[in-house]
């Protein structure tokens, strides 16, 4: 009876975050119910003390038995100040109203959301897949990486590399996108520090949970980065004329 009682749970607890997606995707509507305050500070800690916010999470867990945030407020927060950034651009690099708007779109869907479902889907695998640690015995209760989870750990990565690479770099994007050895070198070292920042995050946010083994694995993609950056220095590429020629090729 008891492998059986153990099973029961084990579905239970993993039906559990499916019931919460619907719920996460009808508070996206209802500013009164997101704590916004709380959201800024996260972001501010992001920043500044990473692993101060993943010390919440465990909080979180202990509270409300689960992982994921159940507050849609970060993501609602970063796709606005997302779109905010975007339309700076537009306002000083762009030609037309109607290419402004394919900008903001474009970058929301492919640069935050569709390739944060991409990445949180590829992180939710590998770790469900392959590092879990192995259950001592049948009666203890199986536990997984929750999808809605993965898709924090991205969005809490992303947000210190949107400040770096949206932000900072659009204060500095004159001389970032200007002809020369300096502005090469001053590019791929902010998106080198962005990356690899975003990889470190990744890694402290699978590292806090305790199911996990070998999750050091996240912190690999920062060795090639910084293998590749002096390569990509030594051939003249500027990444920041790259991006900014992909959306305003007529000004750059």
């Amino acid at each position: 009876m008891l492998p059986t009682v153990s099973k029961t749970r084990s579905t239970l607890s993993t039906s559990r975050p499916n019931s919460m997606f619907p719920q996460y995707l009808r508070r996206i509507v209802k500013w009164q119910q997101m704590d916004i305050e709380y959201t800024f500070w996260q972001m501010l800690h992001l920043c500044t003390a990473p692993k101060v916010v993943y010390q919440h999470t465990k909080y979180h867990k202990q509270t409300k038995n689960q992982w994921a945030r159940d507050d849609p407020a970060f993501v609602v927060i970063c796709s606005l100040l997302l779109a905010v950034a975007t339309i700076a651009y537009c306002a000083a690099y762009d030609h037309s109203a109607a290419h402004a708007v394919f900008v903001v779109i474009s970058v929301l869907l492919f640069h935050f959301l569709l390739t944060g479902v991409f990445l949180a889907t590829c992180c939710w695998f590998l770790t469900n897949a392959y590092l879990r640690e192995e259950a001592p015995n049948s009666h203890v209760v199986e536990q997984r990486v929750e999808w809605l989870y993965a898709f924090d750990v991205h969005c809490n990565s992303f947000f210190p590399m949107f400040v770096m690479l949206y932000v900072i770099h659009y204060f500095v994007s004159p001389l970032l996108v200007a002809h020369g050895f300096i502005p090469e070198l001053l590019s791929n070292l902010l998106f080198m520090v962005a990356a690899s920042y975003y990889h470190y995050l990744n890694f402290l946010g699978y590292d806090v949970l305790p199911f996990l083994e070998r999750t050091t694995f996240f912190l690999y993609p920062i060795g090639v980065i910084i293998v590749l950056s002096p390569i990509l220095i030594l051939s003249g590429f500027n990444p920041s004329r790259y991006f900014m020629n992909m959306y305003f090729s007529q000004r750059i």
